[in-house]
């Protein structure tokens, strides 16, 4: 397993520097200026070159392209244009806002999507069943942006259960124990938004699962033992349901960032993904490509657990 997990760590550099090459182009090529946005209307025209010269923004593309590359190879990975700071500082600051959501999120639609999956399997044909399968259906065609604002205005502005926006209270950052509970009381409504639109997919692929595995010899002759049904859907067919689930769970990874963008707008929650709009907005160049890098090799990262996690629970995969 060892070489396996060497062999895809080196392959996935050529695929890095692919991703960073094409990315640089593309930032680079699409309409605005970060100079005139940051500095408005109020600098003259040899103010713009001396920053244009001061950022390298007036070199050919392919020099400023060499000089990224060269620097990112020294671990540098330029200064953000928006926040003078650092771009990998920012990134490294903002992270555990975006992991916390996203894994929440993660277990949410996980947990949830395969217990209402077995459950549907179980009572397959019946108004429980019929029930999961329709909400499902309805809950993987919502939009992210829709049903954030349903919940804001549902559960936030109407009853007033849970805050509308950020990550901490306003009124100031409680300590110790409640602060922990502040902070979870603020991630119910964003960490629900990215999670239900995942739980959908993973109740379909647990139900289909589930419903094969209860039609397979090896649960009937279970069945024949005058095991409970609980007992055989638990050790018997759940296992063997879960092995799509994995593979698709851990695909999550750049569905949950890409939802963690317009989830983190809603919600004004200080992760990459509002970080990532604005960093947009405002053309910071350095700030957008460490964050198109550092998600790039997220997703690799997530692939490559799922594959060993897939080796794991399946005995029959060897990874060579």
């Amino acid at each position: 397993m060892g070489r396996y997990v060497l062999r895809r760590l080196a392959q996935a550099v050529p695929l890095l520097f692919a991703i960073l090459v094409f990315t640089f182009v593309l930032i680079h090529l699409a309409p605005g200026d970060p100079i005139a946005i940051f500095a408005g209307d109020s600098g003259d025209a040899a103010y713009y070159a001396e920053m244009r010269a001061r950022f390298g923004l007036d070199r050919p593309i392919h020099e400023q392209l060499a000089v990224y590359l060269a620097n990112v190879a020294r671990g540098d990975f330029g200064t953000s244009y928006l926040h003078r700071r650092p771009a990998l500082e920012i990134i490294v600051d903002r992270m555990p806002a975006t992991l916390l959501l996203m894994l929440t999120a993660l277990a949410l639609s996980t947990i949830g999507g395969v217990w209402l999956g077995a459950t549907a399997a179980r009572h397959s044909g019946q108004a429980p069943d019929h029930a999961i399968t329709v909400s499902t259906l309805v809950g993987g065609a919502t939009p992210a942006f829709w049903l954030g604002q349903v919940l804001v205005i549902a559960f936030a502005a109407n009853l007033g259960w849970f805050p509308v926006q950020g990550m901490t209270s306003v009124r100031g950052v409680p300590e110790g124990f409640a602060r922990l509970l502040d902070l979870l009381h603020h991630l119910v409504l964003p960490a629900a938004t990215l999670g239900l639109l995942q739980l959908a997919l993973v109740t379909r692929l647990t139900r289909a699962g589930v419903r094969e595995a209860l039609a397979e010899e090896y649960v009937r002759t279970a069945r024949a033992k005058g095991l409970a049904p609980r007992v055989v859907l638990r050790r018997h067919a759940l296992p063997n349901a879960l092995l799509p689930v994995v593979t698709v769970v851990g695909g999550h990874f750049g569905t949950l960032l890409t939802g963690a963008v317009l989830t983190e707008i809603i919600f004004a929650w200080p992760g990459l993904g509002r970080l990532l709009y604005d960093a947009t907005l405002s053309r910071d160049y350095p700030l957008l490509m460490s964050i198109f890098l550092i998600a790039s090799a997220g997703v690799i990262v997530a692939n490559l657990l799922t594959d060993l996690a897939y080796g794991v629970l399946d005995p029959r995969v060897r990874l060579r």
